[in-house]
């Protein structure tokens, strides 16, 4: 049955549902996360309020590199299956990740000053997510530099697909090389922060993904119309 999705003209109504239910979630999330972590989450001891960028800095470095990801696998279908909306799926993405990885390098500067000194370091970690925030941008110009959308399709695919080899490598940097980030304070099994800050952190995570499900949606919503002459149809008919 969620086969009949695949179809842009199928999708579209739904996506406008979906936009509105996570518009919500990520609104009320954010309130209650950013709450948590300015006001009811404890000061830490060595980095005073300083830490308390982590509940904006944290959810955005791992929302860069979750939504390449899933713009690569989404590229890979659209490769591998031919189909047109999994490719605007994609393309949807690229800017949202392109914002959150943005977003990550200017916190991460603002962390850094009080923390090391200096607001850039050009250490594995910084690097590799700066050249993330390129791949984003290189993606999002190749596709405005092809006019024929099915060719900036197929070749925004390829360069999705060889890029996300830089996502294991942001991740595993402070284990392969000697950066000045530490070690993950969160692991699947077991974290070293205090419950609070655990709790404040989450939500802002789920707040970002919320939204980033929410904005790709509303811009895929766009792209269909401009795109799609069914999709056009089904507006103009008032469906």
């Amino acid at each position: 049955m969620g086969f009949q999705y695949a179809s842009p003209v199928k999708f579209y109504p739904l996506a406008g549902k979906m936009i509105l239910i996570f518009s919500v979630l990520a609104t009320i999330l954010l309130v209650i996360g950013l709450a948590i972590g300015l006001y009811f989450a404890p000061i830490d001891v060595t980095q005073k309020d300083a830490y308390r960028i982590i509940f904006i800095h944290v959810p955005a470095a791992w929302m860069s590199m979750f939504l390449y990801v899933v713009m690569a696998c989404w590229s890979g279908v659209a490769l591998t299956f031919n189909t047109k909306l999994s490719s605007m799926m994609a393309q949807s993405i690229a800017p949202t990740g392109a914002l959150m990885t943005a977003a990550a390098l200017w916190t991460g500067a603002f962390w850094g000053k009080p923390t090391w000194g200096t607001y850039w370091a050009w250490d594995a970690r910084m690097t590799s997510e700066l050249v993330l925030l390129f791949l984003y941008l290189g993606v999002i110009a190749l596709r405005n530099a092809i006019d024929d959308p099915r060719r900036a399709d197929k070749a925004c695919g390829i360069l999705s697909l060889v890029g996300v080899v830089n996502v294991p490598i942001i991740y595993f940097s402070v284990k392969w090389w000697n950066t000045l980030h530490q070690g993950a304070s969160i692991t699947a099994t077991q974290s070293s922060m205090d419950s609070m800050m655990l709790a404040g952190l989450l939500i802002m995570v789920f707040a970002y993904w919320f939204y980033a499900i929410a904005i790709t949606l509303i811009r895929l919503k766009a792209i269909l119309l401009e795109r799609e002459p069914g999709v056009r149809s089904l507006v103009e008919k008032g469906e």
